[in-house]
């Protein structure tokens, strides 16, 4: 599906908060962000840089803001929703159609714009180039150099999640399965989440 057909499908999917969403999308398109579809989602774009989106859940729905933390929150309505993992995305969180102000909304565009036009943007903090390594790993670099060698080629935030996913497992024969499991990924350059991140 092209984008365009992608998001028209979006929007005609029945759920209960589907009206409450093409309000929103009114409200969104009379601002000069441009319309595309990323992440299974509507995504309004400033010059090919993600600016807001729009998200649907099961208790809530709303508008995501890529750069939020850098907006004047002047009406105290912005939600950080990963609280510790994200230093930069915001939320305007709804639960009903009638909630929706389009001055406010409409102003947290604006300034998230205002914010793009300016070039400022929340700069991903550098991963730790130290990452601790579970034993289980470690002794599996030493019974196969590939698996050593595939996994140093790993960007170092998909090495990071492989050795937490592996250590955090508190019985050996779990770390050991986690392991079994990760081995594959890890040899096909996968990271452990990739298949969460497809568009």
């Amino acid at each position: 599906m092209s984008n365009p057909s992608k998001i028209e499908a979006y929007f005609k999917t029945e759920h209960p908060f589907k009206d409450a969403i093409l309000t929103l999308r009114s409200i969104v398109n009379r601002t000069a962000l441009e319309e595309t579809f990323k992440w299974s989602a509507p995504v309004y774009t400033l010059d090919g840089k993600n600016v807001a989106g729009l998200g649907r859940f099961k208790h809530h729905f709303g508008v995501w803001f890529f750069n939020g933390s850098l907006i004047n929150d002047k009406y105290e309505r912005l939600h950080n929703a990963q609280e510790g993992k994200t230093k930069a995305l915001r939320q305007l969180r709804y639960t009903d159609v009638s909630e929706i102000k389009e001055d406010e909304l409409l102003y947290y565009l604006n300034e998230a714009i205002s914010n793009q036009k300016k070039g400022l943007e929340v700069k991903a903090a550098k991963p730790s180039k130290n990452i601790a390594l579970p034993v289980e790993l470690t002794q599996a670099f030493s019974e196969d150099q590939n698996l050593e060698k595939a996994f140093k080629a790993l960007t170092p935030g998909r090495q990071k999640e492989y050795a937490e996913h592996i250590a955090s497992a508190k019985q050996e024969k779990t770390r050991i399965s986690r392991l079994e499991k990760s081995t594959p990924l890890i040899l096909d350059g996968k990271g452990l989440h990739d298949k969460y991140k497809n568009c």
